[in-house]
């Protein structure tokens, strides 16, 4: 080796330490820090469990510390609540919170902390009377999971091979109240259900009351109802209040569709043979909505002033395709649904939706999430 050539190789390595000195921290990264406020309590097995579980993920793999705060089911603590936890500004860098309810507080001191970035989830604040460019908004397409909801249990039920069917073509959908996103599950699960069998009758009510989406026992007897009438499965699509459309399956032997979560795996655990009777579920996975929003926001990519809506394409909304669905589910059915899914990221299939405006669709196998102002 020439002197030369040592020379030249002695400066390269050099300079390559030199730049990896100046590159490395001067101190360890503080970790984002996360307030996660619950309009409500963890343990519905349904909706803030499934955030709670975004929480965890993004804490195990992307470093955050979070603190989840319940502000419980008594809604005249809401407000409050959020005031509280918004003001805490030395204790958090990003606050998350959820549902209709919460939309117009965090309208009304978004602003209030420019230095502070909030998200909302299955909502959306109203960016014409806020600023607001500090508050990213997640809506769901849920109608589009609620589409195959709805071709799943017309499919088993034109199967005919399941137990204990009534054989009257009705389905049933327990909603929390009377709006336009809980509406918005039942026309996706009603067109699904109608692509399959057109004459199929379908039987909606609502919960309703002070805690309509914290009474299983009136969520029971709604469905108790509808079994009596003859529906084969029951759509639960009330939070909490869906425990008593999974309880009303069990005692009648008929089938229910779970509702945000797996249901049917949390249930197994403590209830195996009330998880039996949820043949799949509905989910709109809020836990993977939150991880993405987090990982989007560390990279310094999340849209913050503006809504995304995300469906399919994006695995934000979905049926649960677990040992339970396996084994009940015809390869038949499998691929009935596997085709409407298909059918509706590929934009071949329009699903009508509850709110005024529908979501606009590209076709792709994973289209980009629409944003909208």
């Amino acid at each position: 080796m020439s002197r030369l050539f040592r020379l030249r190789f002695l400066l390269v390595a050099l300079a390559v330490l030199a730049s990896v000195v100046v590159a490395a921290p001067t101190k360890a990264q503080k970790p984002l820090r996360v307030y996660n406020v619950v309009n409500g309590t963890l343990g519905d097995k349904s909706f803030f469990d499934s955030a709670e579980r975004g929480l965890q993920r993004a804490m195990k793999e992307l470093g955050i510390q979070y603190k989840t705060i319940e502000l419980t089911e008594d809604n005249s603590k809401w407000e409050p609540g959020l005031d509280d936890a918004m003001a805490d500004v030395n204790n958090y860098d990003v606050l998350i919170t959820g549902t209709y309810q919460m939309a117009d507080f965090m309208t009304a001191r978004a602003d209030n902390y420019p230095d502070k970035k909030f998200i909302v989830y299955d909502t959306a604040v109203d960016y014409t009377k806020c600023k607001c460019a500090n508050v990213y908004s997640i809506e769901y397409a849920q109608n589009e999971g609620s589409y195959l909801a709805g071709v799943y249990a017309a499919a088993m039920m034109k199967d005919g091979k399941l137990p204990n069917l009534s054989g009257k073509g009705i389905i049933g959908a327990v909603g929390g109240l009377d709006i336009p996103v809980i509406n918005d599950f039942i026309v996706g699960y009603e067109q699904g259900a109608k692509s399959v069998n057109p004459d199929i009758k379908v039987i909606k009510q609502y919960v309703g009351g002070d805690k309509p989406f914290f009474d299983p026992a009136k969520g029971k007897e709604i469905a108790l109802a509808m079994y009596e009438q003859g529906a084969d499965f029951v759509f639960g699509i009330a939070g909490g209040s869906g425990q008593g459309v999974i309880d009303a399956a069990k005692e009648k032997g008929k089938y229910a569709i779970g509702v945000d979560s797996d249901q049917a795996t949390i249930v197994a655990a403590t209830d195996p043979k009330a998880a039996a009777q949820i043949l799949t579920s509905m989910q709109k996975n809020v836990d993977n909505s939150l991880f993405r929003a987090l990982s989007l926001h560390l990279e310094g990519k999340l849209p913050y002033g503006q809504v995304e809506v995300i469906g399919l394409a994006e695995g934000a909304v979905g049926l649960s395709k677990n040992d339970i669905y396996n084994k009940a589910t015809p390869d038949s059915v499998k691929k009935l649904v596997d085709e409407a899914e298909a059918g509706i990221v590929s934009c071949k299939i329009k699903v009508d939706t509850a709110f005024e405006k529908a979501r606009p669709c590209t076709p792709a196998t994973m289209p980009a999430a629409t944003a909208t102002k």
